[in-house]
């Protein structure tokens, strides 16, 4: 067996493990896991990208739409009241989930992306010519474009923190990088191309300690990490709900009380008002200044929903099995011929990976026909693919309710498409 010490594992045993939570109940909770694909049991290890929805979140969905769609805040009728509740009573499970200290701190947004851009756009009334904001080399596409749009718009100067081989942070040059001149600092808790996990709470007090203000995308640790907003005393953080076993198309901003005052509005449009006229508009107290619009209102009340389910199991026991998986399947993968991990420091269970000299793209394709889902080309991540000097990686992304007979099927896959490949 080949050394995995380089991967921070932190789990119960398996028994202590069992008493807590049953694989096959959860299993059973998610009716996708029970179909084929190409004549062959669906494997899914695209968890990254999007998790998969158990059965209490698509009831709720349907629910939803089956007994009192209206829309919300406007009504005096029965459906309305019963849909602006719902939806009230999700954010403040969104708040308890995220410990904010207040629920208007909790902004119903599209996604994570949304989230970011609504930062970014403010921003753009607070920077001057010569202000420094400050990203990672290891962030997602959407934690970088919309800060390069916000220099061109301000002559803000974007300045990055380097990578290093095993996917860590260099964070001696981060403190180099911070002054009196950074006002911004942008980080992922945990990178969505290796899964390393960021030390955040350093990087948010290091950050502070110059006055600036620090936004976490929080896209990829939400599904394996609890986070405490109030405890990591960052200033905006951001997540989807379709990472967390909830729809697409709805997410969260959270941002503290003050940052969020300072912040214009980021659309205009109805809800976000408190009076019209030709003359002037006044907007809407929070969290109304930053949802114009019609929500989307469904979304919203599931994502709740899938709060409740995941933390009915609960994080500690996810991360526990999730890391159990992680371990398992990099110690089967490193027994492969020509196989390369790339990210080798603590990170949830994600493991990016290619096979020497073939394509990822190829061996994505065939484990498709056999059944199995995984990730392949630079994942909206292509720094960190232009720093390993590769076009891709094949990336397999575990949840808690993945198994251990579905990483030996994952491995079967790979060593047989390998060998076509060669």
């Amino acid at each position: 067996m080949r050394d995995t010490r380089f991967i921070y594992i932190n789990y119960f045993c398996s028994t202590k493990l069992d008493k807590m939570f049953s694989i096959d109940k959860i299993r059973a909770d998610f009716p996708i896991l029970q179909r084929t694909v190409n004549g062959k049991p669906l494997v899914y290890f695209d968890n990254a990208a999007t998790s998969q929805t158990p059965q209490v979140v698509i009831d709720a969905i349907v629910d939803y739409y089956s007994s009192y769609n209206a829309n919300i805040h406007r009504g005096v009728h029965s459906l309305s009241q019963e849909a602006t509740d719902a939806y009230e009573k999700a954010r403040i499970k969104i708040q308890q989930h995220f410990n904010a200290e207040k629920s208007y701190e909790a902004i119903f947004t599209s996604g994570t992306t949304h989230g970011i851009n609504i930062v970014a756009s403010g921003f753009s009334e607070l920077l001057l010519a010569g202000d420094e904001i400050i990203v990672s080399a290891l962030e997602h596409n959407s934690n970088i474009v919309p800060w390069q749009m916000l220099c061109e718009k301000t002559d803000a100067v974007l300045k990055v923190i380097p990578m290093s081989e095993d996917g860590s942070l260099q964070l001696d040059v981060y403190e180099e990088l911070l002054s009196e001149k950074t006002k911004l600092v942008f980080c992922n808790h945990v990178s969505n191309a290796l899964g390393t996990i960021n030390p955040i709470q350093e990087i948010i007090r290091k950050a502070h300690q110059v006055g600036a203000a620090v936004l976490i995308d929080g896209a990829q640790a939400c599904p394996h990490i609890k986070p405490d907003v109030q405890a990591l005393d960052v200033d905006f953080y951001v997540a989807s709900a379709h990472k967390i076993c909830g729809p697409t198309g709805v997410g969260i901003l959270y941002g503290k009380e003050e940052w969020l005052q300072k912040l214009p509005p980021y659309q205009g449009g109805g809800e976000m008002i408190e009076t019209v006229t030709f003359q002037k508009t006044s907007y809407a107290g929070l969290p109304h200044k930053f949802e114009a619009g019609t929500p989307n209102i469904c979304g919203g009340i599931a994502f709740g929903v899938a709060l409740d389910y995941m933390n009915s199991i609960g994080f500690d026991a996810i991360t526990a099995y999730e890391n159990e998986l992680l371990l398992y399947g990099t110690e089967k993968l490193q027994e492969i011929a020509g196989l390369k991990i790339y990210g080798t420091v603590s990170k949830t269970a994600v493991i990016s990976f290619n096979i020497e000299g073939v394509h990822p793209y190829d061996i994505g394709a065939i484990l498709d026909k056999l059944g199995v889902a995984v990730r392949t080309g630079h994942h909206c991540a292509q720094p960190i693919m232009d720093f390993y000097n590769i076009p891709g990686t094949v990336r397999a992304s575990f949840s808690f309710y993945n198994t251990k007979q579905e990483i030996d099927i994952l491995v079967s896959a790979i060593k047989r498409a390998a060998k076509m490949l060669a």
